[in-house]
């Protein structure tokens, strides 16, 4: 009785979320320089949301522990958003973008991974795949990045506040209908945050995979930029989103069939492998329709390494600390690694250009897997 009520609107949330989100990865860098900003300052104002993240993550995630509701969470952060997202994509200067850019990010940065716990959560209960439930968000951000991108480029680029505020609009409203998954703990307090703190494995975990998780996110924030840099529109920008978040769609989907095949370290070794050869061949590109035809490795690479690495840190974690310790993880994984990546990255395409930008993030890249290799065949790190 309760799986269709409660499961139908996560799916949804997770559909609207990450259709509204798509506006902001994929066309925000672009949106900034037709505001008129360089590189660098494209950069900084990508750079501020994962700075927010690295702040708001833990704090939302404490605060859903402590009164035992993802729900009640996402509500308040999907209000905030709406409210100041109007304000945020109508600033031009480079202060108020960050300031306002700030204020955004803090309520946005924690939806997608609450979402994300509450469906670990769901699945967990309900004897299903993660993946089954967290595929919607990435149809979501397929349709949206194909159709808003066909959008803009018609309208034009200034105009994405507009399906941004439809979808995020259309997010709050299945929120209403979310059923929480119920904790019988009793409510965490402060002083429990030291138990994550005093977990090695999972502490040397979220410094090593930064080596992957910085290349990531400055591909998130420049690969639009680096189409346009090689005569690219913006539907063909639109078109590289698509292909690469249908792939990662039917990774999740299929979760169920591989996951538990192997070792989670050994998928997150393989993905880390694969991104390194995806970004050098990003790196010798001179026609942008050769990286739109080989974004289906996002799946084998994102898809992968984060349902993998998600699921592995949910082993590491106590039960009682699973949201504070999913957020954790993705502070790390799209806050301190988006912060490094956006002002890395902003510097060397200005610089050096698009090419040398992701010859650099192979090679960061190539490195984390060597590193995580090790972790993986030296126990005494895990122990």
């Amino acid at each position: 009785m309760s799986k269709g009520p409660s499961i139908l609107p996560l799916k949804m949330l997770l559909f609207c979320f990450h259709g509204a989100n798509t506006i902001i990865v994929s066309f925000l860098p672009l949106y900034l320089q037709h505001k008129g900003l360089t590189g660098k300052e494209i950069g900084w104002v990508m750079a501020i949301g994962p700075l927010a993240a690295i702040f708001s993550q833990p704090f939302w995630g404490y605060m859903s522990d402590k009164y035992q509701t993802v729900k009640r969470i996402l509500m308040i952060c999907i209000v905030g958003i709406i409210i100041t997202s109007v304000i945020f994509l109508q600033m031009s200067v480079l202060p108020l973008l960050l300031t306002f850019g700030a204020t955004f990010f803090f309520f946005a940065a924690p939806i997608g991974a609450l979402g994300d716990s509450l469906s670990q959560r769901r699945a967990d209960s309900l004897g299903i795949s993660f993946g089954s439930i967290r595929m919607w968000g990435s149809i979501g951000f397929a349709t949206s990045s194909l159709l808003v991108g066909e959008l803009l480029s018609y309208t034009g680029i200034e105009y994405i506040m507009w399906p941004y505020l439809v979808l995020a609009i259309a997010a709050l409203i299945v929120t209403t209908q979310l059923v929480d998954v119920k904790i019988e703990a009793p409510p965490i307090q402060l002083g429990d945050i030291k138990i994550l703190a005093r977990k090695k494995p999972f502490i040397i975990f979220l410094v090593l995979i930064t080596f992957i998780t910085i290349a990531h996110r400055a591909n998130d924030s420049f690969i639009g930029i680096y189409i346009a840099q090689l005569g690219g529109s913006e539907d063909l920008i639109g078109y590289a989103w698509f292909a690469g978040v249908a792939s990662e769609a039917i990774v999740f989907a299929t979760a169920g069939l591989w996951f538990r095949k192997f070792h989670p370290l050994i998928f997150i070794i393989g993905a880390g492998l694969l991104y390194s050869i995806r970004w050098f061949l990003y790196s010798s590109f001179e026609d942008p329709i050769f990286i739109v035809a080989l974004q289906f490795l996002h799946g084998l690479t994102f898809g992968i390494f984060y349902l993998t690495a998600f699921q592995y840190v949910t082993r590491l974690i106590p039960r009682v600390l699973q949201s504070t310790g999913h957020l954790v993880f993705v502070s790390v994984f799209f806050g301190i690694s988006g912060i490094i990546g956006s002002l890395i990255g902003g510097s060397l395409i200005d610089s050096m250009g698009g090419g040398s930008l992701y010859f650099f993030m192979g090679s960061l890249t190539l490195l984390g897997s060597i590193f995580l290799t090790v972790y993986h065949l030296l126990p005494f790190w895990k122990s």
